[in-house]
């Protein structure tokens, strides 16, 4: 989907463990052609099973997120939620995971949500916008019309309070 991004580090290796340059300001702005000012870091730290998600911030304060996961495994989804985009509506998944160092940016006009793969996951992103709580959207995460793999069993899954009442995306504030 256009704007979504994977990146994959050079991991540098030896006896003693590895180094890799987790964030480069000038290495993004040459895959992306812009420059992406970060301003907020977020951390979560997750049991097997807990569904997040799906989220994402409105104009006039979107908020593009570059993910990345420091132990275990997660499922990360995104929706693209922009709709005058070709694929909107559309869903894009991929396991990020400690040991796979993979980096993914989630540009303005996609909703964002993760499952957790392993026994406990701790997920670090940036935000290039403050959190800004007029501007907070989200989705139901099983909307029957997006039909997410969420590579969990769902009757298994940890949900907050807050994710289980979003709307339908056909429903959704959605300033995109």
């Amino acid at each position: 989907m256009e704007g979504l991004l994977i990146l994959e580090p050079k991991v540098h290796g030896d006896d003693r463990g590895y180094f890799f340059e987790s964030y480069n300001m000038r290495t993004l702005e040459t895959l992306t052609g812009y420059n992406t000012p970060f301003v907020q870091d977020n951390q979560a730290r997750s049991i097997k099973n807990v569904l997040r998600g799906l989220h994402y911030q409105n104009y006039p304060v979107p908020q593009a997120k570059l993910i990345r996961v420091l132990e275990g495994r997660i499922w990360d989804v995104v929706v693209d939620i922009r709709t005058n985009s070709k694929t909107y509506k559309q869903w894009f998944g991929i396991e990020l995971t400690a040991e796979n160092k993979l980096q993914f940016l989630i540009p303005h006009g996609f909703a964002h949500g993760y499952a957790v793969l392993s026994d406990t996951a701790e997920v670090f992103y940036k935000c290039d916008n403050f959190y800004d709580k007029p501007s907070e959207g989200g989705i139901f995460y099983n909307d029957p019309e997006l039909a997410i793999d969420w590579k969990v069993d769902l009757d298994k899954a940890i949900i907050s309070e807050k994710d289980l009442k979003q709307p339908l995306l056909r429903d959704a504030n959605n300033g995109y």
